[in-house]
């Protein structure tokens, strides 16, 4: 089993690849449709099984995609200790592009043919290539795709990240229920599909909870001034602030509500789940509240295996990106072995029945291919993430 991380496809590449003159060579190839004996912990493969993984290692989304790595990293090494089953796992850099995401697929579709993909990093990256892997029947687990209509794109797409719709209405119940939330006002990032998908569940929760909208105020994923709209939000007065942004917005944004006075809380979405907040905002993140699909308190074995294989692999902390990583290769696992094959089509049919797998997330099973386990509603306090009473 190993880890190798292949460069990213140069400009002229990408081009050749997305009007369909990169190859001379023609000749593609699907994974080589491996079977082995048995099944479960006494299946046996000859040769290691091909995965991709499509993560964002540079650009804006590039600490969530570097956490995401060091997940598989520390799943590799705990799945080599099992016999029988082995795995080849490439990973390719994105660069927070969906065009680069495209020719990253074409790569492990056809050209360096892998038995699933993990990825893309962000939602609007899936968007983009998972209809060229479901075209292709090429079997796809998002390990961080949390927008709406990821799995509607067709029946080869998987996730095990919880979906907005899934956490966000539980995190503004807890968050009425604890801080008495009569009105805010919600910020959002209103070009990408991630954080305008978030946006719309917050929409809807505050809604079904009977919580005042006193403004909507949106911005780019690109800003990083935010004074001004926070000066709009504090005239409003409210009792919190609701953000859906990635963690380059959310950061300054809470450093700067900080700076101008407004000591509300302020609710974030799943792009606020990062060490990288309490790291760099400091103080001015204590009180943040998330909803996650995962908190490093869970007494699991699972979770204080997990914890511990990180820390000794990477001398610090995992988030939430990285248990999800982790996650996803453990379902691989069960997933090849359930057949005891390294077939795009075996493994589709197995992933979609897995049920009650034991992880860091819990539990878990799929549904319609979505997942199915418990969230966890957090707050900062003290420079970490704990559990919202």
């Amino acid at each position: 089993m190993r880890l190798r991380t292949l460069p990213v496809a140069s400009a002229a590449t990408l081009a050749l690849l997305l009007t369909g003159c990169a190859a001379e060579d023609t000749t593609d190839t699907a994974a080589p449709p491996q079977t082995g004996e048995g099944s479960g912990d006494s299946c046996v493969l000859e040769d290691p099984v091909p995965v991709g993984a499509a993560l964002s290692l540079t650009g804006a989304a590039a600490s969530y995609g570097q956490s995401q790595q060091k997940g598989l990293e520390v799943a590799l090494d705990d799945l080599a200790e099992k016999e029988g089953v082995t795995y080849d796992l490439t990973v390719e850099d994105d660069a927070t592009d969906p065009k680069q995401g495209i020719a990253v697929f074409e790569q492990f579709i056809s050209r360096d043919p892998v038995s699933i993909i993990l990825g893309p990093t962000l939602s609007n990256a899936a968007k983009t290539t998972n209809p060229i892997a479901q075209e292709e029947s090429v079997p796809v687990l998002g390990i961080s795709n949390t927008a709406s209509g990821i799995t509607e794109i067709g029946d080869w797409i998987f996730r095990d990240s919880l979906p907005e719709t899934a956490v966000i209405p539980q995190t503004i119940a807890k968050a009425k229920e604890s801080l008495g939330l009569e009105k805010v006002v919600v910020m959002y990032s209103n070009d990408d599909a991630f954080t305008e998908s978030g946006y719309q569940a917050f929409e809807a929760a505050l809604a079904d909870e009977g919580i005042e909208t006193a403004a909507t105020l949106t911005f780019s994923k690109a800003d990083t001034d935010f004074r001004a709209l926070l000066t709009q939000a504090k005239a409003a007065q409210p009792d919190a602030l609701v953000v859906s942004g990635l963690i380059e917005a959310a950061i300054p944004l809470v450093t700067q509500a900080r700076e101008l006075g407004l000591e509300m809380p302020i609710i974030g979405g799943n792009g606020f789940n990062s060490p990288q907040l309490m790291a760099d905002a400091g103080e001015a993140a204590e009180g943040v509240v998330v909803g996650a699909a995962w908190n490093s308190s869970s007494e699991s074995a699972e979770n204080a295996a997990f914890l511990e294989a990180f820390r000794a692999k990477h001398g610090g902390d995992p988030d939430q990106f990285a248990a999800q990583a982790y996650t996803g290769m453990i379902l691989v696992d069960a997933a090849v072995r359930e057949g005891c094959s390294a077939d795009r089509a075996a493994i589709q049919e197995s992933l979609g029945g897995l049920s009650d797998i034991p992880t860091p997330l819990g539990s878990f099973s799929f549904a319609e291919r979505e997942p199915q386990h418990p969230a966890v509603v957090q707050v900062v306090e003290g420079g970490a993430f704990t559990v919202l009473d």
